[in-house]
């Protein structure tokens, strides 16, 4: 005896529209051919439970079949049928389309193999692997090649584009697992930038604090800073202060576009670590260092 839409799915007929999908959901997962490859049984079956849940989960079909109008194919038993019934029934339900699926798709494994499998069925793509690879400043902003070892003894040559921030991730294209009868899945590289000892990036920029001499703060010159990529000359104007800031145009890390952001030396006066007697004589003869106050205005 042909079982009917409501012993397929294992439900009453009074049963409510949730627990159809319920029971139905349950039954497309232990049935579903991409769990079950090669069992024909499986497939007939998961067919057979697809098209009850087709006709119960649509309030209209399911109360024409109670009443006695359809049968459990849909198709009209008292009257002639017409050419639209048997479209419908030559198009009726098949595991081939996820349309049958979309209520329980974002719930369970079948929405990977279903998303994934759209192009070639009974395929299951391999698994990304992720992995963590520290490296220096220098090698950040200016770029680098480094060989990381997989856990089976694969080793991978990875390229870190110049530039690169704390925290991005290089993916290598089917590096990761190999798949079932699919693709390969992914090596996804989490990169971590150790913290220099001079430099520091913000955003694009650079910003480094430069020790200066008083006289040069006085009278000014010509000095030599680091950068990223070596050193270079710049020049301290006269009367510069502490926390004078000198904007070093196209010094910063490289931007995706081939630009450059910004290094900032900021500027910081530093006296002699042991006591200069010339320097205190100096600033005793100072008539006006003894009236500045470069306090002013601190009033609380």
């Amino acid at each position: 005896m042909t079982e009917s839409p409501y012993e397929l799915l294992g439900v009453k007929p009074n049963a409510s529209a949730d627990k159809i999908q319920k029971a139905y959901r349950k039954l497309a997962k232990k049935y579903h051919p991409d769990l079950n490859p090669g069992d024909r049984k499986a497939e007939d079956r998961f067919k057979a439970i697809s098209a009850a849940y087709d006709l119960l989960s649509a309030p209209e079909k399911r109360a024409r079949f109670d009443r006695g109008e359809i049968d459990a194919s849909g198709a009209e038993r008292p009257r002639r049928r017409s050419y639209r019934d048997f479209a419908a029934e030559d198009a009726g339900p098949s595991y081939h389309s996820d349309s049958g699926f979309a209520d329980f798709m974002d719930q369970d494994i079948l929405s990977e193999l279903l998303r994934r499998g759209a192009r070639t069925r009974f395929a299951m793509p391999g698994q990304d692997l992720r992995f963590r690879l520290v490296i220096d400043f220098l090698e950040a902003v200016n770029g680098t090649r480094k060989t990381v070892t997989l856990p089976n003894g694969q080793s991978l040559d990875i390229t870190i584009p110049a530039g690169i921030r704390d925290g991005q991730v290089v993916r290598l294209a089917g590096k990761g697992e190999p798949g079932i009868g699919g693709l390969p899945g992914d090596a996804l590289i989490e990169i971590h930038v150790r913290p220099h000892r001079l430099f520091v990036r913000e955003d694009d920029d650079i910003c480094l604090e430069v020790p200066i001499s008083l006289r040069e703060a006085v009278l000014g010159g010509r000095i030599q800073i680091p950068t990223p990529r070596g050193p270079v000359m710049v020049s301290v104007p006269k009367g510069s202060n502490t926390g004078r800031i000198l904007r070093l145009r196209g010094k910063g890390a490289p931007r995706p576009d081939g630009t450059h952001g910004d290094l900032h030396a900021i500027l910081k006066v530093v006296l002699p670590d042991r006591p200069d007697p010339e320097l205190e004589a100096f600033a005793e003869r100072w008539t006006g260092g003894a009236s500045y106050n470069p306090r002013d205005g601190m009033e609380a």
